[in-house]
């Protein structure tokens, strides 16, 4: 039962870093689509999806390209 609160509490730990990390995070999706992460869901069938302000849905992590900034502005070149 340990192992399992264990493992159970750095998966938690994990998803609220991920969120941390992309939320607001300027992207692309596969299909061409644009926005910036909206929010970060843990789906038990598909693992890590994400939410793109501007579009409905959530696409999994695997189907985003993060859009590179410009050091010296910080603006998303896409």
């Amino acid at each position: 039962m340990v192992f399992a609160k264990t493992r159970a509490l750095t998966i938690l730990r994990e998803f609220e870093q991920a969120q941390t990390e992309l939320v607001g995070k300027a992207v692309v999706l596969s299909d061409g689509k644009a926005g910036t992460i909206e929010n970060v869901f843990l789906d038990e069938w598909h693992g890590l999806r994400l939410a793109i302000r501007g579009h409905e849905g959530r696409w999994p992590v695997s189907t985003v390209k993060f859009a590179q900034t410009d050091e010296g502005t910080k603006n998303p070149i896409i």
